[in-house]
């Protein structure tokens, strides 16, 4: 397996980068896209690497620090989750952000990654907070229809659909719309 790859990037073409070691073996490895921001050809460049072995292809990933190679790994355990959905979850998130989505149950922030369906963000949110030691609450994941109104109400105020929907949780569940709504813009 290659592990690690350390040397000079030659040349980029959409994501897909092929880096010349010292050796004089070159490898096209796929990057993600702050790698590409951070390395401009030619330039030197050591990455993680995985290695997906397939019949008909040998396909490299590269990732910029260890904890992002782990949180690949982990998201490979997921049943469902294949490298490519893995990488593209790692090129669109950041690995604290993602962390963080994964202990609050947040099914939004996943929408945001393409090719990403709900089923298979349900999966990685159970599977990932089983690994965190999170507890998974599928209550957490859906709203009521008062909690529905709520955010709605805060958005036409002009609140970020985002914030809203932190907000609606940390809300007392005995108060009334009327009451949630005067309380959430108390806390915003």
């Amino acid at each position: 397996m290659i592990g690690k790859i350390k040397g000079r990037l030659i040349d980029i073409e959409n994501n897909l980068a092929l880096i010349e070691t010292t050796g004089g073996l070159s490898f096209y490895v796929y990057l993600t896209p702050s790698l590409i921001l951070n390395h401009k050809p030619p330039s030197s460049i050591d990455i993680y690497t995985y290695l997906q072995v397939r019949e008909d292809i040998f396909v490299l990933y590269g990732f910029e620090s260890k904890e992002q190679f782990q949180l690949f790994n982990q998201l490979l355990s997921v049943p469902g989750v294949g490298p490519k959905t893995a990488y593209s979850v790692i090129c669109f998130t950041k690995t604290k952000e993602l962390s963080n989505a994964v202990k609050e149950n947040n099914l939004d922030y996943f929408s945001q990654i393409p090719g990403l369906g709900k089923k298979t963000a349900m999966k990685i949110i159970l599977e990932l907070s089983q690994k965190l030691k999170q507890e998974f609450v599928l209550e957490k994941m859906y709203f009521t229809e008062e909690e529905k109104a709520v955010v709605e109400a805060l958005v036409s105020l002009g609140f970020k659909t985002i914030e809203a929907k932190k907000i609606i949780k940390k809300l007392p569940a005995n108060l009334t719309i009327e009451e949630k709504i005067k309380k959430a813009l108390q806390m915003l």
